[in-house]
């Protein structure tokens, strides 16, 4: 995913940059960057963070920088923020999303004058950088910023850091959220409206879709209004939010319990405990255990002094021994005992019937797995949310292949359908993959109503396919 921070200050702005960028760990797992605009001009640096946390890595760099302008990032891919020099002046941007199109831009830009992109390793095009190229085909930043948007198939929401200003643009239909906060004599713009307020910041300003805003020290100005059409990322709220954040006006934990409570109310299974996969699915648990009266517990606990998520490695091997290596059990709450557990998503299965094998190894009778989300059957071309590099990585679609017998194009929609046999016999064969005692995933509709929102406001296609 990735996310970005920015402020605009009278005064220096390298402390709340660094905070502010700081507490966006938990959505990047690669590389952090800030760069910041001073009197001596644009300062910039970035740090691969898959090893050690953000805060370690740019502790003396928050002694040199000095700025009273500045954006930061992590991110999950590419190296930034980027400096560059165009005739609409100096500039630094910094970016969240996806270009599914970035050979064809790529070309486009080549026949337009572009003489080279500076390759990635992979022999991939920095998205940031392309972006950049992008807006410098037109006469304003501003001007630019729509443009790129408007040519990138996927979603695109963005810092641009100027001598003058900071511009905030949301992606055109709002698929990640950009909010503004504000204190006296300062400005900031922020992927997570939490990552603020710890630094004096109070909410001011949320941006709609395609929505961009400058800011400046002094005074927040809407340059190109916001559009009608959103279709916000439902992920936000059962996976990659941070508990304290709001979007849209709704809290991620309160969404979380929300959701807990209307699996509890479709379900009627016995049991001893309820319990969360750390951290996204505790929420889920504490929900469902509020409605279901059955206890809520800890029967592992996660070791966040040398675990935590914000320096995961990329390899999925990697990954999931980490996964499986911070959880320590407790077996007392385990041996015996009944459990209902709780994830935020099922994506390849790996990670989760590793966990079960862990409960039954430490004592379990009986883990019954429940799903914050619906079967996901669609990878993400939006914004990243699986690393899985074919639709065939995603469990649901292996299950589908079996029962399809090789047909290429099958009718997914009768697997969507929570009515429907296809559906029924999908979560089974998954179930006995996996060796849960039993499994249910959430419905969209109860899902979607868990937010208290217009289903349509929301981006539904990784599970229905449908934009």
């Amino acid at each position: 995913m990735g996310g970005l921070f920015g402020v605009a200050s009278k005064n220096d702005c390298v402390f709340d940059l660094f905070f502010g960028t700081d507490y966006h760990s938990h959505l990047g797992t690669k590389r952090g960057g800030m760069a910041v605009y001073g009197s001596d001009g644009f300062q910039r640096a970035i740090h691969n963070i898959e090893n050690a946390p953000f805060r370690t890595k740019f502790e003396h760099d928050v002694d040199e920088m000095k700025g009273n302008l500045g954006i930061g990032c992590i991110s999950d891919n590419e190296p930034q923020p980027l400096i560059v020099r165009s005739h609409l002046g100096n500039f630094a941007i910094t970016t969240v999303g996806r270009i599914n199109n970035a050979d064809e831009l790529a070309r486009d830009a080549f026949t337009n004058g572009t003489t080279h992109f500076l390759e990635m390793s992979g022999g991939d095009i920095n998205p940031t950088e392309l972006t950049a190229a992008l807006i410098n085909r037109c006469g304003s930043i501003a001007e630019g910023i729509r443009y790129a948007q408007s040519r990138i198939d996927g979603s695109m929401s963005m810092l641009i850091l100027t001598p003058q200003g900071i511009y905030a643009a949301r992606d055109l239909v709002g698929r990640t959220p950009v909010i503004v906060g504000k204190k006296d004599g300062a400005y900031c713009a922020s992927f997570e409206s939490f990552a603020y307020l710890n630094l004096g910041y109070e909410d001011c300003h949320e941006l709609g879709p395609g929505e961009i805003d400058f800011l400046t020290p002094e005074a927040m100005q809407i340059v190109v209004p916001a559009k009608q059409e959103m279709k916000i990322c439902t992920f936000l709220w059962v996976y990659y939010g941070y508990p304290s954040s709001c979007y849209e006006g709704v809290n991620v934990e309160k969404m979380r319990y929300n959701c807990g409570d209307m699996l509890a109310q479709r379900d009627n299974v016995d049991a001893d405990s309820v319990a969360g996969i750390p951290d996204s699915g505790t929420a889920h648990a504490v929900g469902y255990a509020n409605r279901s009266n059955i206890p809520f517990s800890r029967p592992f606990i996660k070791y966040t002094p040398t675990w935590p998520r914000s320096f995961m490695p990329q390899k999925q091997s990697q990954r999931n021994l980490i996964a499986r290596m911070k959880l320590i059990p407790v077996d007392t709450l385990i041996r015996d005992k009944r459990l209902i557990l709780i994830d935020d998503s099922l994506v390849r299965g790996t990670q989760l019937r590793e966990t079960t094998e862990f409960l039954y190894h430490s004592g379990a009778k009986e883990v019954h797995i429940r799903l914050a989300c619906p079967p996901l059957l669609f990878g993400c071309k939006y914004l990243n949310f699986s690393r899985s590099t074919s639709q065939m990585d995603l469990i649901t679609r292996r299950m589908i292949a079996r029962f399809e017998n090789g047909c290429t194009q099958p009718d997914l929609s009768r697997y969507a359908d929570p009515d429907s046999p296809q559906y029924a016999q999908m979560v089974d064969e998954i179930r006995r993959e996996l060796k849960f005692t039993t499994l249910k995933y959430h419905r969209l509709d109860d899902m979607i109503a868990s937010t208290g929102m217009s289903p349509c406001k929301f981006c539904t296609y990784c599970w229905t396919g449908k934009e």
